[in-house]
C-alpha cells in the first residue's frame, strides 16, 4: 500500500511542487542524488572511484514532450562524458541513459528521435573510452528500448541494458539478450505496473529474478546484478563460483546513498561494484521512486522535513 502510494506521488504535481520547494527536504535528497551540475556529478563520482568502486551516472530527467529538450539532455551527456575523460575518470565510470528524456514517448517520430540521440551519446561515450547503459523504464517501453538497443549495438557492441525481475516477460528477454553476448543490468523494478504484465509478490519476483540470473550466469552476457537484498547478493556469488567467472566477468550494482557500507564491504572482498548515481535538476521522480523501493527511506524523509537540525 505504501510502495503503490509512494509511486502515484511521483506523478502527482502537487506533491511535487511541495517537496521540491521545501529546504528541508534537501538533506535527504542529498542522500541520494550527488547534485545538480557536472561538477556534482564529477566530484561524487571520483570519490567513489577513489574509495575502489566504479560509477555509472545519470542525467535526470524523462517523459520529456518537446523535441528541443532532447538536445538539451545530449548536451548535458556529450558535456559529462569529456570531463570524465580529461578527469581520467572515465575507464571507471560509465553513463545511463533513460530514453524517454531522449524522446522515445513523443507522439511524432518519438523512436527515432531517442535512437538519434541515443546514437550520439554512445558516439561520445566510446571517443571518451566508456560504455553507456540503456535504463528500462515502464512496461509500455520494453519492446522499443530492446528495438534501439539493437540498432545501437550494431556499431557500439558493449551498449548495455536494464532489465526488470517483475516483469513476466523478462525471463525470455533475458535469454534473448543472453544470447547476444550483451551486458544486462538486472534489477527487480521499481515502476507500478498491472499484475497482467508483473509479478506482485516479492516472492514471485525474486524467483524471477534467479531464474534470469542464472541464465545470464551460464552464457556469454556480462551480467550486472542490481540489488542491495543479501540473499539475491549471496546467490549471485554462488552462481558466478559455478560457472568459473572471475571478478571481471560480471559486477554487483547499487545506488548511491543506499547501504553504502555494503559497497565498500564487496569491493574489499574483490568483487566489481557499480555505484549508480544521479544527477540534475529533475530528481523528483527518481527520488520518490527510491522512498518507495525502503519504509526505512520514509522515515528517514519524514525526520527531514519535520526536524530542523
Amino acid at each position: 500500500m505504501l510502495r503503490s502510494s509512494l509511486l502515484l506521488a511521483s506523478r502527482s504535481a502537487t506533491i511535487r511542487r511541495f517537496v521540491e520547494h521545501n529546504p528541508l527536504t534537501q538533506r535527504v535528497v542529498g542522500r541520494f542524488v550527488a547534485g545538480t551540475g557536472v561538477d556534482d556529478a564529477l566530484n561524487t563520482a571520483a570519490e567513489l572511484v577513489h574509495s575502489g568502486l566504479r560509477v555509472s551516472l545519470g542525467h535526470l530527467g524523462e517523459d520529456i514532450t518537446e523535441v528541443a529538450q532532447v538536445s538539451t539532455t545530449v548536451q548535458a551527456y556529450e558535456s559529462v562524458l569529456e570531463a570524465l575523460a580529461e578527469a581520467g575518470l572515465a575507464a571507471a565510470v560509465e553513463v545511463s541513459v533513460k530514453l524517454s528524456a531522449l524522446g522515445q514517448s513523443l507522439r511524432s517520430d518519438g523512436e527515432r528521435v531517442a535512437t538519434d540521440a541515443a546514437y550520439r551519446i554512445c558516439r561520445a561515450a566510446g571517443t571518451a573510452g566508456t560504455t553507456v547503459t540503456l535504463d528500462m523504464e515502464d512496461h509500455t517501453t520494453v519492446d522499443s528500448t530492446l528495438g534501439i538497443l539493437r540498432t545501437l549495438r550494431a556499431d557500439f557492441p558493449w551498449v548495455g541494458a536494464v532489465l526488470q525481475s517483475y516483469l513476466r516477460r523478462t525471463e525470455t528477454d533475458c535469454a534473448e539478450l543472453a544470447a547476444e553476448g550483451t551486458r544486462v543490468r538486472l534489477c527487480k523494478g521499481a515502476y507500478q505496473e498491472p499484475e497482467s504484465v508483473a509479478f506482485r509478490s516479492k516472492n514471485a519476483v525474486d524467483h524471477s529474478y534467479v531464474r534470469c540470473l542464472r541464465t545470464l550466469m551460464a552464457s556469454s552476457a556480462y551480467p550486472m546484478i542490481a540489488t542491495h537484498d543479501p540473499r539475491m547478493i549471496a546467490i549471485a556469488g554462488t552462481l558466478a563460483a559455478e560457472h568459473g567467472r572471475g571478478p571481471d566477468e560480471y559486477e554487483f550494482q547499487m545506488l548511491h546513498g543506499v547501504r553504502p557500507d555494503e559497497h565498500l564491504r564487496l569491493a574489499r572482498a574483490g568483487h566489481t561494484v557499480r555505484v549508480y548515481v544521479p544527477y540534475g535538476d529533475d530528481w523528483y521522480p527518481y527520488f520518490m521512486r527510491r522512498l518507495a523501493e525502503r519504509p526505512a527511506n520514509v522515515g528517514f524523509f519524514l525526520r527531514s522535513v519535520t526536524t530542523r537540525r
